[in-house]
């Protein structure tokens, strides 16, 4: 007796239907679906919840005077109602050696995280278009050892880098003060390649993922209207590396706002040079007594990063998803 094998039935809805029931059995759709799952949502808001729990409280405890923080904790705020700006204002206002104002560090700050951050972006997203568009000897070996530099840590690199500064950014080198007259740059020198030399391995291997996916017909289209490597790096790899670009920009920038071991080892510990992280560090006294103002210096801290990412976040947004629809 002889069997016929069965049909498969076609799927209604045509040509589009098999597709998309195609694309629902894409390991990318089906973490898709877990992370958009109601599931997923209220873990994310729990987590959302915990972590912020801690901030609020230190917001709160940054408007109550020194007495309220010291017997009693920062939930029993309606219990023991009780604010003030003058943790603030011994914080911003403050002429004493105790407890010195924040300003000249929030400009130390800038000064320090700035040019630390625009620094590797820049290096690190021409090494990214070599490493992806430019064919050379030994890129792919060179690569993977710069991708092999993350693993080094930090601590090994300072004495090296400490004896390094001491001979070649010795003081009494004068023309250092001649490239950037208005800030001492020999002073925030070794901050500035420090913080480079860090951040570049990580940096490179980001944006080369990033600027290894723009589309080869696009290069090649500029290569066949005579452009050059500079070219079609400026014009063409840069405008559409953005996202990544300012992505990278955020973590750096609050990866330096927020370092304090780099600063204490670079900076020598002069006030001239010293971040708000290392101020932030001294402020709570000698006992421990006065920790009242690091809770209103702490939210202080907080301000310019708050700007930096606001201000950048729908190209954060965009560099996170970017090659996110990929197959």
């Amino acid at each position: 007796m002889s069997s016929v094998a069965p049909v498969d039935l076609p799927i209604e809805g045509g040509p589009d239907a098999y597709r998309e029931a195609a694309e629902d059995t894409r390991p990318a759709a089906r973490v898709k679906r877990r992370l958009t799952s109601p599931v997923a949502t209220i873990a994310a808001l729990v987590i959302a919840v915990l972590w912020t729990i801690p901030t609020f409280g230190l917001l709160i405890s940054s408007f109550r005077p020194a007495e309220l923080i010291q017997t009693t904790g920062w939930w029993t705020v309606f219990q023991n109602p009780g604010f003030t700006l003058d943790n603030y204002r011994d914080v911003l206002l403050s002429p004493s050696q105790s407890s010195p104002q924040l300003g000249a560090y929030f400009v130390n700050s800038l000064a320090i995280a700035i040019p630390a951050t625009i620094f590797p972006l820049v290096f690190a997203s021409m090494a990214a278009y070599a490493f992806a568009w430019m064919r050379f000897r030994f890129s792919n070996w060179l690569f993977i050892f710069i991708f092999a530099l993350q693993i080094v840590p930090i601590q090994m690199a300072l004495v090296p880098l400490l004896q390094t500064f001491a001979i070649w950014l010795r003081p009494g080198q004068e023309w250092l003060h001649d490239v950037i007259p208005i800030i001492p740059v020999q002073n925030y020198l070794p901050l500035w390649i420090a913080h480079t030399i860090f951040a570049l391995p990580l940096t490179i291997f980001l944006l080369h993922n990033f600027i290894s996916e723009i589309p080869g017909e696009v290069i090649e289209a500029a290569r066949v209207d005579g452009a050059s490597h500079s070219q079609i790096f400026l014009r063409v790899i840069v405008p559409l590396a953005t996202p990544a670009i300012a992505s990278v920009a955020i973590f750096q920038f609050l990866w330096v706002w927020n370092d304090l071991l780099v600063a204490l080892i670079f900076s020598g510990g002069t006030q001239d040079v010293a971040p708000l992280t290392q101020r932030l560090a001294e402020m709570v006294g000698s006992r421990g007594q006065d920790w009242q103002r690091l809770t209103a210096g702490a939210f202080v801290s907080l301000v310019v990063p708050l700007i930096v990412f606001f201000g950048l976040q729908r190209y954060f947004v965009r560099g996170l998803l970017a090659g996110s629809t990929k197959g």
